[in-house]
């Protein structure tokens, strides 16, 4: 099983961060190889301890919030250790650990609140990014947030989760203005 620490020292790599928001299927596919089974440790919960460190805790978030969003990229499993994350990334800041990362980690820290689809864990999103001054991230966690506010949910999310567009989602995803994810 892969450390907490090489999961951090890949995923902020220079070769890496360019495809953090710009993924490739090559990348996609490399991280299925990679981690697919380090995901699925951690969405079980079998790495719990990590969660004593802050690099730890850190690892757990980009498994969990990250790696299924280009794993599953396109399927309902994409989004199902998103809550886990949001847990894990809650306990990190009750404990101070975010205090401890340099500003693109403390980012990847508090991302899984912007993927939330509730709206307490937006308004939180919002409020640890503008705490600690994360400007350019702050623009895309209000972002977020407000689509939350008016839909309630990520629309671009309904037809792999399955759901049914309502009427003023339907017109928010065919406008120039839709998030597409």
């Amino acid at each position: 099983m892969m450390s907490a620490e090489e999961i951090v020292e890949f995923w902020f790599s220079a070769r890496v961060q360019p495809l953090w928001f710009q993924s490739t299927e090559e990348f996609d596919a490399e991280l299925t190889e990679r981690f697919l089974q380090v995901w699925q440790a951690a969405h079980e919960g079998t790495l719990s301890d990590w969660e004593a460190t802050a690099e730890g805790a850190l690892a757990l978030v980009i498994c969990m919030d990250q790696f299924p969003l280009n794993m599953f990229r396109g399927r309902a499993e994409s989004f199902s250790s998103e809550t886990a994350a949001c847990e894990v990334a809650g306990r990190a800041i009750g404990r101070g650990f975010d205090q401890s990362l340099n500003d693109p980690q403390k980012a990847f820290l508090y991302m899984p609140f912007m993927h939330s689809e509730s709206l307490a864990e937006q308004e939180r999103s919002v409020a640890l990014f503008r705490a600690a001054g994360l400007s350019g991230n702050l623009q895309f966690a209000e972002h977020h947030r407000e689509i939350i506010r008016r839909f309630g949910r990520f629309p671009h999310r309904n037809a792999i989760l399955s759901r049914d567009d309502t009427p003023q989602e339907r017109a928010y995803l065919s406008s120039a203005e839709a998030y597409l994810g």
